[in-house]
């Protein structure tokens, strides 16, 4: 039993609907329906019916709105397609996200489930590759079938697939001998298939980020990556169409047949290429639309008929205009304006299927003749907003008229507080948790757990759905369940290309020049080789591969080179680590006073604090809880609380900071909030105003943009208490602001303070608890070296609700930009236009402001002066101004929700932490945004800018591109942690020695025992190295290197065993070699050995230094029953075993009992 179904049942207007549909008599129109009622409708025939639906609607807005009612009826039933954007369809780059999603619903749509799509009428409008032909190339594999590996690859090429060394992104594939990795844009890990000869041996689940096997499973889908496939044969086919039409082209100009010849060319050789969708109606003479993917008894419901056709007009206009524009300079060829579909070709669709046309009144439809006419009688709730008095009333007025009203009240804690209200003003109400089965009563106002946009109310039938959403006007999202992720960042960077800088923990800063194979004695064996000052090169051998690191420094400037045989190293590492004692004491004394002091104990959550909590409208993602309920922690033990809260921009600290505010506040103590800048204390204030809207609360906010009278009426209130929350530039610091009684400071970014300012701050923050937030992530092997001096929260998890930034890479073109600006303008957002030179910057922006006239205009860059740039960007932030032409001053800080477009001029010429973090600046609202990186016009893109666009391509996609990026944030951040001195000791060492340096220091202060650093070498002539037959990536032969160097004991060796058995097939015996070497070595070196070495082929040498810790008893036992093999000599404080070998063939088992005996 369904409460809001079973009503229905009992609704003529709704049997009259229900019916027309079952016999199909339609068009049917259904006027008089309102927001909110609709979803209500859609659901109960989807719930009768039985049947999947299509739901078209006019805005993405709307569209938004309707899939999140839906969802409420419905749950995991419906679903959101994104529709792909049409403008901008040539562009060399796209992002997956949408095309991921797309995938998801047209994979549903195939296996025929019963869902409910959601989408705008744009969405429609691509052609896709008929249903038919699309699932030829969706296949299935199950373990012992059989496959031609090379056709398999083939085909993969066909669907979309990249091949690549290892599948990091959705829409790579990898091969290795008989080995296949895939990973499908459907799925959440990637497959490996494990082939013996043809047949599939073995099916695992893999993840991504170690490329370890998950687990077995018996069979695996695979869907194409892109909406076009294609074979051999539809290649010719496209082929012959593009010179027919390019020969046809009266206009034709150099430009577009170099583009064509280039188009030829790609399809012959590669068979793919990144764009190729924008050639379908070349590949097929029929193309489909979404509509067609939905079975023949589906459902089709237009919301708004003559909005949709007027929207549908307007972006059909907006894209032909754009292509015959692009026809006529020459861009494009005659046949791609076909690209679409018109409204007209879909209108043809939809009146041969079950259409249901949804109005808000009856009016004259342009497009279609209904069959039947079905007149609701509803209405909007008409219950007063944000008042819970005179919304009391209107209540008891509709109970009085014995009305049936479920009151959907959102979480849980908000349903028990309305309750509470509407009881204290004699309202007649009770909590239901679950409305399902309940037997509604006149007169009575049931309040439940849910959410609608709007509510609604049937007259006729006195039943009223009330929503607290439209009410309090603070929208809502549901929380998702979620799938704890024990993710751990990546620890150290193993991609070592060539030409990288790299630091011996012996030699210091080299040169990396790749991995030699040296043959000595008939051996062979892998070497690094790195080079140095005055063309100095050391071998290192694989097994001391531990002792080299990459080089990461803090600035972009390249490290200076280190001779070999000189002390210059041993001095830098000596200075580093003086420096670096000092900071750990510092920082050690430090946490020793704050842990003494005492502070003020504050209370558990209220019930206020928790519906405060509920309110916020997004949802958390795991760490910001953790780092909320750290705070908590802080303050509810009475310690003085000092907490640094890191997270990039738009991980979610504000809110963080809000809720201990709000904490604060509750147990009556004030909280300062100090910003850097004017601007974002003037953000900071809406943003903290906004949230606290609903509770008597004042929140102030202290800078110059206010009057003289408003700062004194502030200033006034800070010392009687009257202000609760004051957030203030360093104004907050002057003599004349006294707290009536302060509990908590805030600090945004505090290393943009002066030392003059820090000082007062130090003095202002005695005994009242501190929260810093910096956006500069800070480094994890940092984070753990500081754990227990410093109480940290690190953000490192993007808001999933955040709609993804669709980034798009294209050749510099003025229409294009002036595309995406109008584009932005039409949905009254505003643009960022990076253009990263001063010197002529205005020159651009006047270049634009002729562009696009209906546009303001405006530049900002970082040599105007301070109260210039703010007041520019006032004027950007107030929507004065609505495209910002700037440098990479944007780079920090702003947080504009409405400016949802940037264009990056000459990205190409950027690097990619940079752009990571400017692509940031868009995509913090719950709209679509679009980041464009545009590099010159004709530019010839040799080798090395192809290269660039693939790395951004992989930033795009969150692959390998990305953990780049953040790891030069995160030096970044490491630099502002420490401050200036301590940045510059990094530079000279490192930063991997830097931290371990770190790290020994303050483990030596706890008092930790450190055991002194020794190496353990290994001479045994054995083939021990990885052949290119097994592994021919350089980059993934470095990777396990460097795996088999860390081994430490026998389940590291194991794991490392089971990893190659698992990504690379059998081990050769020259890789079994070199894992035994490694675990003799391991196990030696655990016993305080520091050489075994190989002399006249069956004597073995051990070497142990005097602080050994290998068993004398058993050793002598062991040399007693030997008779003369085993022998012991001692010289110098050094211990030499010496063993004869009884067979060489087994060396290493030998030497690993004889190591097994002596421990």
């Amino acid at each position: 039993m369904n409460i809001f179904y079973d009503f229905l049942d009992s609704n003529k207007n709704y049997d009259r609907l229900r019916d027309s549909i079952k016999e199909n008599k339609t068009p049917v129109l259904a006027t008089g329906v309102v927001d909110g009622q609709k979803t209500h409708l859609i659901a109960g025939i989807t719930n009768d019916v039985h049947k999947s639906n299509l739901v078209i609607t006019h805005s993405e807005l709307k569209a938004k709105e309707i899939y999140n009612d839906l969802k409420f009826f419905l749950k995991d039933k419906v679903v959101l397609y994104p529709a792909k954007d049409i403008i901008f369809y040539w562009a060399d780059v796209k992002s997956m996200d949408i095309i991921k999603e797309r995938f998801n619903i047209i994979s549903r749509l195939i296996n025929n489930e019963e869902i409910t799509v959601v989408v705008t009428v744009e969405a429609l409008f691509d052609r896709l590759v008929p249903k038919n032909i699309f699932e030829d190339f969706v296949f299935n594999i199950k373990v012992g079938d059989t496959y031609d590996i090379d056709e398999l690859c083939k085909k993969l090429v066909f669907m979309g697939y990249e091949h690549s060394d290892v599948v990091e992104g959705q829409g790579q594939f990898a091969r290795r001998g008989g080995i296949v990795d895939i990973y499908s844009a459907v799925n959440e890990n990637p497959i490996r298939l494990d082939f013996f000869d043809e047949d599939v041996d073995a099916i695992k689940t893999l993840d991504a980020k170690t490329q370890r096997s998950l687990g077995n499973i018996s069979e695996a889908k695979i869907y194409p990556m892109r909406e076009l496939v294609y074979n051999e044969e539809q290649i010719d086919t496209a082929i012959k169409n593009i010179e027919k039409d390019l020969n046809s082209f009266k206009n034709k100009t150099d430009k577009i047949k170099m583009l064509t010849d280039e188009v030829i060319e790609k399809l012959r050789e590669q068979k793919s290429f990144s764009g190729v969708d924008r050639y379908i109606q070349y590949f097929y003479d029929k193309t489909a639309s979404l509509i067609d993917y939905f079975p023949k008894d589906s459902c089709f419901y237009i919301d708004e008929p003559n909005r949709v056709r007027e929207h549908g007009d307007f972006i059909i206009r907006e894209f032909t205009n754009s292509i015959e524009n692009r026809i006529d300079k020459g861009y494009m060829l005659p046949k791609q304006i076909e690209l679409v579909f018109s409204y007209d070709d879909l209108l043809k669709q939809l009146n041969k299927k079950n259409t249901v046309l949804l109005s808000n009144i009856t009016y004259t439809l342009k497009d279609y003749k209904p069959k039947e006419l079905v007149e609701f009688a509803v209405r909007s709730t008409s219950i007063a907003k944000n008042d819970p008095d005179m919304m009391a009333e209107d209540l008891i007025y509709m109970c009085q008229r014995q009305y049936k009203i479920i009151f959907l009240a959102g979480g849980h804690t908000r349903s028990e507080r309305i309750l509470k209200e509407l009881l204290d003003r004699n309202v007649n109400a009770v909590y239901v948790e679950n409305i399902d089965g309940v037997e509604l009563s006149a007169g009575i106002v049931y309040i439940t757990r849910g959410s609608l946009t709007h509510g609604f109310e049937y007259p006729e039938d006195k039943l009223a759905i009330v929503s607290d959403n439209e009410l309090f006007t603070q929208e809502k999202k549901k929380k998702k369940k979620k799938k704890s992720k024990n993710g751990k960042p990546i620890e150290s960077f193993t991609d070592l290309k060539v030409g990288d800088y790299v630091v011996h923990e012996n030699h210091g800063i080299g040169v990396y020049r790749g991995i030699e194979q040296i043959i000595a004695d008939g051996v062979s064996k892998d070497y690094m080789k790195v080079g140095y000052a005055n063309d100095g090169v050391i071998y290192v051998s694989i097994d001391q591969m531990s002792l080299v690191q990459k080089y990461i420094g803090g600035d972009a400037a390249k490290p200076k080179l280190n001779k070999l045989g000189t002390v210059s190293w041993e001095k830098a590492k000596t200075k580093a680590r003086n420096a670096v004692k000092i900071l750990a004491q510092d920082l050690v004394d430090l946490y020793a006073q704050r842990q003494s002091a005492r502070g003020y104990q504050y209370s558990a959550d209220t019930v206020w604090q928790n519906e405060f909590e509920e309110a916020f409208p997004y949802e958390e993602t795991d760490d910001q809880l953790n780092a909320i309920a750290d705070c908590k922690r802080d303050m509810e033990s009475g310690k003085v609380m000092d907490r640094l809260v890191c997270g990039d921009v738009g991980f979610g600290k504000t809110e963080v900071a809000i809720r201990a505010a709000f904490k604060t506040v509750q147990d009556g103590k004030q909280v300062a909030f100090l910003v850097p800048t004017t601007i974002l204390a003037k953000q900071h204030y809406s943003t903290f105003a906004s949230r606290m809207a609903d509770f008597p609360i004042n929140v102030d906010m202290l800078s110059r943009f206010r009057t003289p009278k408003q700062q004194r009426e502030t200033i006034a209130g800070i010392e009687n208490g009257s202000v609760d929350i004051v957030v203030g530039t360093h104004r907050l610091l002057s003599k004349d602001i006294k707290f009536k009684d302060l509990g908590m400071v805030i600090v945004d970014e505090e290393q943009r303070f002066g030392v003059a300012h820090k000082e007062k701050l130090k003095a202002l923050r005695k005994n009242v608890n501190v929260l810093t937030l910096s956006a500069t992530p800070i480094p994890r092997t940092l984070h753990m070296s500081m754990t227990g001096i410093r109480d940290m929260s690190l953000l490192e998890e993007a808001p999933n609700d955040r709609l993804p930034i669709q980034t798009y890479v294209m050749e510099y073109n003025p229409e294009f930009v002036k595309d995406a600006i109008l584009r932005e303008l039409a949905r009254n957002g505003q643009v960022y236009y990076l253009y990263n030179r001063v010197s002529n910057i205005d020159e651009v922006a006047a270049q634009i402001q002729a562009l696009v006239p209906e546009a303001n205009v405006g530049f900002a860059h970082g040599q105007m002066s301070e109260r210039e740039l703010e007041n520019i960007m006032m004027e950007f932030l107030d929507n004065e101004i609505n495209v910002l032409v700037c440098t990479t001053i944007i780079e920090t800080g702003l947080d504009i929700s409405n400016a949802n477009t940037i264009i990056i001029q000459d990205a190409d010429c950027m690097g990619l932490s940079q752009l990571y973090q400017l692509r940031g600046r868009v995509g913090r609202s719950t709209r679509t945004s679009y980041a464009y990186l545009m590099y010159r016009q004709d530019k010839v893109l040799h080798e090395v800018s192809e290269k660039r666009l693939q790395t951004i391509k992989e930033f795009t996609e969150f692959g390998s591109g990305f953990k780049i990026a953040m790891r030069d944030l995160e030096i970044r951040g490491a630099g502002n942690l420490l401050g200036a001195e301590q940045h510059g000791h990094m530079d000279t060492v490192g930063y991997e020695m830097y931290c371990k340096l770190l790290d020994e220091a303050v483990r030596e202060l706890k008092g930790e025992k450190i055991e002194e650093d020794f190496e353990t070498l290994i001479e045994i002539k054995i083939n021990a190295y990885i052949p290119n037959s097994y592994i021919s990536s350089e980059f993934q032969k470095l990777e396990m290197y460097k795996k088999i160097s860390l081994i430490n004991n026998e389940n590291d060796y194991y794991d490392v065993q089971d990893e190659l058995l698992d990504r690379y097939g059998d081990l050769p015996r020259a890789v079994q070699n070199l894992l035994d070497i490694a675990l003799v070595k391991a196990g030696v070196h655990t016993l305080g050995g520091t050489s075994i070495a190989q002399r006249n082929g069956s004597k073995v040498l051990i070497k142990f230094r005097q602080k050994n810790s290998v068993n004398a008893e058993k050793t002598m036992a062991l040399v007693a029953e030997s008779k003369g093999k085993i022998m012991v000599t001692s010289a110098g404080g050094d211990t030499t075993l010496s063993y004869t070998i009884k067979n060489e063939n087994n060396i290493l088992s030998e030497i690993k009992d004889l190591v097994k005996q002596i421990m």
